[in-house]
């Protein structure tokens, strides 16, 4: 398989770089690479030929781009991806006399599926792509009834989950069946794309065995029952930010951190005393080993495991002369312990917050920035002392996703949480705040997600202040909310969409013909 495998990739490396008079070909055969999760392999091949697109006339020296909606709205999202700041006057064409999108391009269920989707990249005050996201949705929906089966079925997907706010290996499960049934795919892209996954999905399982046995030994299940025991589902998630095979070693690490973590989440939310939530706060400020004795049994477990966990990351970080890292880490977490017990504390008095207040504390308890930073810990030689300045930093893709995260977390959960016993979520906040019903306070909160995005996305153009592979795992994290919490809180009801998603990534293969 591993030799099939390299041959496979070198001739598909072959097509990607060979010369083209016609980059309409090209952009569509990077796509597929891209939906096929199989890019990680050819980054550098990619940029090169959309930097030349880029740079180039790119929709003058070829025919088909001209006026084909389908060509120039790939294009824009694909060179977009990549970093590059087209502008989104290329959309300018396709506009009538009054300054409205064209009705003409309503047929083109093709070309539009494909505005829907270039849409989802836009900034702040992009008007017209902010327009051709609306116009696009309506006559999407519209069609889908009249459309064929496969058509409809892409349609269908893509208004649930666009491309852009997509997981790679998630949404490749989908797209192999897509890509096949198109009378023009690449046979040897396909294959190799196939052989690829279920070589990495191997991969994966073997390192879900490893972190599973970790945590079994911890027994957490029976000496935490209040607790959500999620290992599988921090798995999955961890694997949203990262899944390629030289990311293993930061993998382990954040899904051990990320699952750590939940559990500290719970003890605060559901289940410590305020006095036992001053006394954990305390030893997780001081981490000494000594600080175990003033805790209450449950909570020792914990607190060890903490300890042990990033003693690991100091010794392998140690062995590769960059320990630095783990100061950043452990002061992150430091950080949202803090707002962990700030929120506990208003639990406590029953106090809700204004939603100014809540939002300060819980952007920290998000855990977003935790996880962001934590990510870049055993990311080798892409990382440098400057990047964790700049993710420590609060920047305004981490805010932006931050926002995304909490907005998103507190609309699909807030019920189930206030039943259970939770400080006041956003909506609560809002709500008594400015004597707003749960529908308008839902419809403010998707506009803040929503320029959230654009946020994201513009931090993700030229000029970048850090490596575009440290973007994409802040980016990722986001995607990877948007797909938990899109219509429910999945993670604490993980038996329900969640276990689908699992089972895709992590437990079929893709039947190979």
């Amino acid at each position: 398989m591993g030799q099939q495998h390299q041959q496979q990739k070198e001739e598909v490396r072959k097509m990607l770089v060979a010369a083209n008079d016609h980059p309409s070909q090209k952009l569509n055969f990077i796509n597929a690479i891209q939906r096929l999760g199989v890019s990680y392999h050819f980054e550098s091949e990619i940029e090169t030929a959309l930097r030349h697109i880029y740079e180039t006339d790119y929709d003058h020296h070829d025919d088909k781009a001209k006026d084909d909606l389908y060509t120039i709205t790939l294009l824009f999202r694909l060179l977009r991806q990549q970093g590059h700041p087209i502008s989104c006057d290329v959309f300018n064409k396709f506009k009538d006399d009054n300054g409205k999108i064209c009705e003409s391009l309503i047929g083109d269920v093709r070309g539009m599926l494909n505005l829907y989707e270039a849409a989802h990249l836009r900034v702040r005050r992009e008007d017209i792509l902010d327009e051709e996201l609306s116009f696009t949705i309506a006559h999407l929906e519209s069609a889908v009834p009249n459309l064929s089966n496969l058509v409809q079925e892409q349609v269908i997907h893509a208004l649930n989950q666009p491309i852009h706010k997509g997981l790679t290996r998630l949404e490749a499960t989908r797209y192999f069946f897509f890509y096949e049934q198109d009378d023009s795919h690449d046979k040897v892209l396909l294959n190799f794309a196939k052989l690829d996954f279920n070589l990495l999905q191997k991969m994966h399982q073997w390192e879900l065995s490893e972190i599973t046995r970790w945590w079994k030994e911890l027994d957490f299940a029976k000496k935490m029952p209040f607790a959500r025991d999620r290992i599988v589902e921090c798995y999955f998630w961890i694997l949203g930010v990262y899944f390629e095979p030289q990311c293993l070693l930061a993998r382990r690490m954040l899904t051990k951190v990320a699952a750590l973590t939940s559990i500290i989440d719970d003890i605060y939310d559901v289940y410590g005393t305020l006095e036992e939530l001053v006394l954990f706060t305390d030893a997780i400020e001081r981490r000494e080993i000594s600080a175990i004795d003033q805790l209450p049994e449950y909570m020792k477990p914990c607190f060890q495991a903490l300890l042990d966990v990033y003693n690991m990351i100091d010794e392998e970080m140690a062995m590769k002369g960059t320990s630095y890292h783990v100061h950043y880490a452990k002061s992150a977490m430091k950080i949202s312990v803090r707002g962990y017990f700030e929120e506990a504390k208003w639990f406590h008095e029953g106090y809700v917050p204004s939603i100014e207040e809540y939002m300060r504390v819980a952007l920290v308890t998000s855990g977003y920035t935790l996880l962001a930073t934590t990510s870049f810990v055993g990311m080798g030689d892409v990382v440098s002392k400057e990047a964790f300045d700049w993710v420590s930093s609060d920047p305004l893709i981490v805010q932006a996703s931050s926002v995304v995260c909490r907005l998103m977390d507190d609309m699909a959960g807030h019920k189930f949480e206030q039943k259970r016993g939770h400080v006041a979520s956003a909506v609560e906040c809002y709500m008594e705040q400015h004597d707003a019903s749960e529908e308008e306070v839902l419809i403010e909160f998707h506009k803040q997600v929503t320029n959230a995005w654009n946020d994201i996305n513009a931090e993700c153009l030229d000029p970048i202040e850090v490596p575009m592979p440290l973007l994409l795992q802040v980016v990722n994290l986001a995607r990877v909310i948007d797909i938990l919490y899109k219509d429910e809180d999945s993670y604490t009801h993980s038996g329900t969409r969640l276990k689908g998603f699992v089972t895709s990534v992590l437990i079929d293969p893709v039947p190979i013909s």
